[in-house]
């Protein structure tokens, strides 16, 4: 996953001592909050963790209704994934087995029966736009900038980009996205279809707790059901989607243990560009 600036291991707190996913229930409404703003909410094993954590108390609690998901700050929703964590060796999936299979950043591939709708505050770069397309329902500000710059770091879109984007987007634009890494606006994501509304900037989280609060003033039964209708869900997986992520899971396997793939985060802590050798 592609990553934000370089950041210190921390174990579900930052150095101020805040947790690094917050989470506040307003009315049936969960807000589930990225809270590493000077890393542009860039996504480590606590952070994964938080957020699957959340998830699974969502899906459980029948108070819960809808699920909102953004980013602390107003520069990111997300930055990806923590290169400088990767650089040091450190993963950034949970240690626990159990909680690792829910993917990056503990959603992408942990579907729940509640409806997620994403906040897009700024950049979802990476892993941030993985996590979007995670979600049921996108609100993006007018500021967000959206890419799948993997590549670029060695890496390919492991997280569920390279399945999804394929799914949603005609094939030449996904292989352009993918393969050239450029960012693209909120604007271009929702013509596209990958964005549901664009809001002013400042106005993603309350944009997307009006369409999350839609969604929970509708019968919560009939809701859960009709996701796990639209999105292929059962007992908590996305069966058309089985062989997709086996074949990404393999592919990334055999990637992630390339002098490449080590070399990509280096060149970003080192702040160089990559040498790449092909190898």
């Amino acid at each position: 996953m592609s990553g934000a600036a370089p950041a210190s291991a921390d174990a579900g707190m930052r150095r101020d001592d805040a947790p690094v996913v917050l989470t506040e229930l307003r009315g049936h409404v969960l807000i589930v909050t990225i809270n590493r703003p000077e890393v542009r909410n860039a996504v480590n094993a606590a952070v994964a963790g938080g957020i699957g954590d959340a998830l699974e108390a969502a899906n459980t609690d029948p108070e819960v209704r809808a699920v909102v998901i953004t980013g602390a700050g107003d520069q990111a929703f997300c930055g990806g994934g923590d290169l400088a964590e990767m650089a040091a060796g450190r993963s950034l999936q949970p240690g626990d087995p159990p909680r690792a299979r829910w993917g990056f950043a503990g959603i992408c591939a942990h579907p729940i029966d509640k409806p997620i709708v994403a906040a897009v505050n700024g950049f979802a770069i990476g892993g941030g736009t993985e996590i979007a397309m995670a979600c049921d329902l996108v609100v993006a500000d007018e500021t967000a900038r959206f890419s799948l710059p993997e590549v670029r770091n060695g890496f390919i879109a492991s997280g569920g980009g390279a399945i999804w984007l394929a799914q949603r987007v005609p094939r030449a634009v996904a292989m352009e996205i993918l393969l050239v890494g450029d960012r693209f606006d909120a604007e271009q994501a929702q013509r596209w279809g990958l964005v549901n509304r664009v809001v002013p900037r400042g106005g993603a989280l309350s944009g997307a707790l009006a369409v999350a609060e839609a969604v929970a003033a509708n019968a919560p039964l009939a809701v859960q059901a009709t996701k796990r209708l639209v999105a292929g869900i059962v007992d908590g997986e996305v069966v058309t989607d089985r062989e997709a992520w086996a074949r990404s899971a393999a592919e990334h396997a055999v990637i992630a243990q390339t002098a490449d793939a080590a070399e990509g985060p280096r060149a970003f802590v080192e702040k160089r560009p990559p040498r790449w050798t092909g190898s």
